[in-house]
C-alpha cells in the first residue's frame, strides 16, 4: 500500500489521463486528455511552482522566511501560494489586469498580495513581467521567473512527459498543448523526442496570438486581441523552444470557450478555456486521421472563471 503524502505537495503530478467519449467520437483517431487541473492548486503550474522552489532551496538562492514574487496569469500564483503556504513564504503576485476575477480573489484569499499590471506588451515597463522583475530588485524580493527558469520545462520533461505516454501505453500519435510559459510544451516535447521519436507536438495557440506564425512560418505574427487568459505571446518566452514544435493551430476566443463548455456538459470534466482550445485544435488533428492516440493537456479547472467564461453576459458584451 502506497504511503500517504507527508504534504498536500506531495499529491502534485501523477493526474489521470482519460479518453473522450463524446467530444471526437466520429473522429478515426482517439483523443485522450491529461487532467492537470486535477493537481492540488487547480493547474498544471503546481508542477513547476514546486520545482523551481524547491531548485532555489538546494542553490541556496532562496533563505527562509522570504518573499516570493511572479508575474502571473493566476494559476503560477496559486501553485506559489501552496508552496509557500507549507513552507513559510511570503507571495507576491503580478497579474495582467484582464485576467478574471475568480483569479484574484483565489489569490487573496490564499494570502498572496496582489499588483495589477496594465496588458502592456511584453517590452513594456507596465507590462505586468517587466512590473515583477522590478519590484524584484527594489525591495529584494526572490523572482521566482516562471518564464526564464530551466525548472519549468525541466520539471515537465521529467514527470508529465513519462506519466503521459505511460498511461497512454508507450505509444503517442500526437501532444497537442497551449504556451503560457512554454515550460510545459517544451518540456514534454523534449522527452517524447528521446522516448517517442515519431510523436508530433502541436501548439493550440489562441487567434491573436503571434506564436503560431513563429511556429509554422519562422516569423512571429501580429500582435492581436484576444480573451483567453493564460496561453498565448506576442514574443517568445524564454523557456521555450519553438524547434521543437512541428504545428501550430490556431483557435478563437470562441471555438474555445464552446469547446470548455462541451468538456464541462459532454465529458464531466470542469476545466477553462485553454483546455478548450487545446481540445478544439486535438479534434482538428483526429479529424485529419492521423496516426494515434492523440494527447491534449487540460491545463486548469473551470472554478477560476465564473464570472468570465462561464458568465453568458461576459461573453456576450465581449462578441465572444
Amino acid at each position: 500500500m502506497q504511503a500517504p503524502p507527508h504534504s498536500i505537495l506531495d499529491a502534485i503530478g501523477q493526474t489521470p489521463l482519460v479518453r473522450l467519449n463524446r467530444i471526437g467520437a466520429e473522429s478515426p483517431v482517439p483523443i485522450w486528455v491529461k487532467c492537470e487541473h486535477l493537481n492540488p492548486g487547480g493547474s498544471t503550474k503546481d508542477r513547476i511552482a514546486k520545482a523551481i522552489i524547491t531548485a532555489a532551496e538546494k542553490s541556496g538562492e532562496l533563505q527562509p522566511g522570504a518573499t516570493l514574487i511572479e508575474a502571473t496569469a493566476g494559476n503560477t500564483g496559486v501553485g506559489l501560494a501552496l508552496i509557500a503556504a507549507v513552507r513559510g513564504y511570503k507571495l507576491v503576485c503580478v497579474m495582467p489586469e484582464k485576467m478574471s476575477e475568480d483569479k484574484r480573489r483565489a489569490l487573496r484569499a490564499l494570502g498572496a498580495e496582489l499588483v495589477i499590471a496594465e496588458n502592456a506588451p511584453p517590452d513594456d515597463p507596465r507590462n505586468f513581467q517587466q512590473v515583477a522583475r522590478q519590484l524584484a530588485t527594489d525591495r529584494g524580493w526572490f523572482l521566482t521567473d516562471q518564464f526564464n527558469h530551466p525548472a519549468n520545462p525541466t520539471v515537465h520533461e521529467t514527470t508529465t512527459g513519462p506519466e503521459l505516454l505511460e498511461q497512454v501505453g508507450g505509444t503517442l500519435g500526437t501532444f497537442v498543448a497551449g504556451a503560457g510559459t512554454g515550460g510545459t510544451i517544451t518540456g514534454v516535447a523534449r522527452y517524447l523526442q528521446m522516448a517517442c521519436p515519431e510523436a508530433r507536438v502541436v501548439l493550440a495557440d489562441p487567434v491573436g496570438s503571434g506564436l503560431a506564425d513563429q511556429v509554422n512560418h519562422g516569423k512571429m505574427g501580429p500582435d492581436g486581441a484576444y480573451t483567453l487568459e493564460g496561453i498565448g505571446s506576442s514574443a517568445i518566452p524564454g523557456v521555450m523552444d519553438v524547434g521543437l514544435i512541428h504545428e501550430a493551430i490556431s483557435v478563437s476566443d470562441r471555438e474555445a470557450y464552446d469547446m470548455a463548455d462541451r468538456l464541462v456538459r459532454e465529458e464531466g470534466l470542469l476545466v477553462g478555456g485553454s483546455a478548450g482550445a487545446a481540445v478544439a485544435a486535438a479534434v482538428h488533428v483526429a479529424n485529419r486521421g492521423e496516426t494515434g492516440p492523440i494527447v491534449a493537456m487540460l491545463p486548469d479547472s473551470w472554478d477560476r472563471y465564473q464570472t468570465s467564461h462561464f458568465n453568458p453576459d461576459w461573453r456576450q458584451e465581449r462578441g465572444v
